[in-house]
């Protein structure tokens, strides 16, 4: 049932989408007076589809094959690769036939669509929904903090104050803005009340990157266990769910992070457990991979206090931009990271896509994530790859440029070249998704 209500969040996203970003197409043709011959959400390779019907000349439908969707515009080299119109004198229908200015705002009325979309959706969710913020002092009991970290001053059980001097309005943004903001400082209450401002490097996204240490500040909840799963070390030596961690070694212990930072260590360990009141001693040691098989209680009431901050929908245009303008910012920063070997393998696709919709149906999240997602899609058409609209645009602001259009020849061998690339990064995307599907990575 889960897998159900995230799917169809995704394709109902998609569908919705592609639908739009393909308008933002469909209406400048319009306007322009070129033939478009096909609408289509998803594609009909092959020839199949599900569904088909003509109007003004324009035949509108649903593909079988979901990835994706595509306007057919008389007289553009496009995916459908009809070169055998190409080879026929230009009808004054035509978009190559349309000044360069006219076929410019074509290929970029997508992205428009896509980015203007985002920023709507987003002043929606803040006048609709408001925003759930934690304060400084939301954390009940402060942040674990990464080795790496404590490297640099902060300690397990710091409460956040201040980032870059202002105290910020939702304190577990603090991950985010130090991997792709700008970050010079932060200032923390330590657990005896002192406060420090502490200095962070300029290259801290990098070294969290490079280290592998995404999340370097968690909220802290106590050391008790929700569930066992079976076959591991916890399982075999009657470790069970709701049993409470007070001691390992006979050191005292009140977090889950305390208990865990023991563990990764892999040596045999004697915790000391509450169970019904009472206290046992068990004997236990994590497998090869320093895995005993535990999962813990964290209920977000007994870790954070969440306050809704509501606005007015004047307040929420300013916002809805802001929010637009960090997502889009934050994504093409994380956008270099692909080009790295690491970054080859954590390429997402469609079950990965899927997976950020919750199990559980929220139209205030769906909103959210489908901004997001119009926003992703609205930078990755505009990249410089030939057969996105990016490629059209960069061949058009040439023509504009220098006078001399590229030949139909040229533009169809880009085509091709570009396809085969996006194929290639469409295989990759979900082969990543197979692989960790399979090793239960994903």
């Amino acid at each position: 049932m889960e897998i159900l209500i995230k799917a169809s969040q995704f394709l109902l996203s998609l569908s919705l989408l592609i639908v739009l970003h393909e308008l933002g197409h469909f209406i400048p043709a319009k306007i322009f007076k070129t033939r478009v011959e096909k609408f289509y959400l998803f594609f009909d390779a092959w020839g199949k589809k599900l569904f088909s019907f003509t109007k003004g000349g324009t035949e509108y439908g649903i593909g079988w094959l979901p990835l994706g969707g595509y306007v057919k515009i008389s007289g553009m080299i496009d995916e459908s690769m009809d070169t055998e119109q190409m080879k026929q004198p230009a009808q004054p229908w035509e978009f190559r036939s349309k000044p360069a200015w006219q076929r410019l705002i074509i290929m970029l009325g997508g992205v428009i669509v896509n980015f203007v979309l985002g920023f709507l959706i987003y002043i929606m969710v803040f006048a609709v929904w408001g925003e759930e913020q934690v304060r400084p002092d939301g954390v009940k009991n402060g942040f674990a903090v990464n080795q790496i970290f404590k490297e640099y001053g902060f300690q397990d059980g710091d409460n956040i104050l201040k980032i870059n001097g202002e105290t910020p309005d939702d304190v577990l943004g603090i991950n985010k803005k130090l991997f792709l903001r700008d970050m010079n400082s932060v200032t923390v209450r330590h657990q005896g009340g002192s406060e420090e401002k502490i200095s962070i490097p300029e290259d801290i996204g990098t070294i969290m990157w490079e280290s592998n240490v995404m999340l370097p500040f968690t909220p802290r909840f106590k050391a008790i266990i929700d569930s066992v799963t079976v076959n591991n070390p916890a399982e075999k030596a009657g470790l069970l769910k709701g049993d409470q961690i007070v001691a390992v070694d006979g050191e005292s212990i009140t977090y889950w992070n305390e208990f865990t930072n023991v563990v990764d260590k892999g040596n045999s360990l004697n915790l000391t457990i509450l169970r019904n009141g009472r206290e046992e001693e068990i004997e236990i040691t994590p497998n090869e991979d320093k895995i005993i098989g535990v999962y813990p209680k964290a209920n977000v009431e007994e870790i954070v206090t969440v306050v809704n901050k509501e606005y007015t929908f004047s307040e929420s245009i300013p916002l809805g931009f802001s929010k637009a303008y960090w997502t889009l910012k934050d994504y093409i920063t994380q956008f270099k990271y692909v080009f790295t070997k690491k970054g080859a393998t954590s390429v997402g696709g469609f079950i990965a896509i899927g997976n950020i919709f919750p199990a559980t149906w929220s139209w205030q999240t769906f909103w959210g994530i489908t901004a997001f997602l119009s926003i992703m899609l609205g930078f990755m058409n505009l990249l410089p790859i030939p057969a996105l609209d990016g490629g059209h645009v960069v061949f058009t602001l040439w023509e504009m440029i220098t006078g001399r259009k590229p030949s139909d020849k040229f533009l169809e061998y880009a085509q091709v070249t570009g396809f085969v690339l996006l194929m290639g990064l469409l295989l990759l995307a979900n082969g990543n998704d197979v692989y960790k599907w399979v090793t239960g990575t994903l």
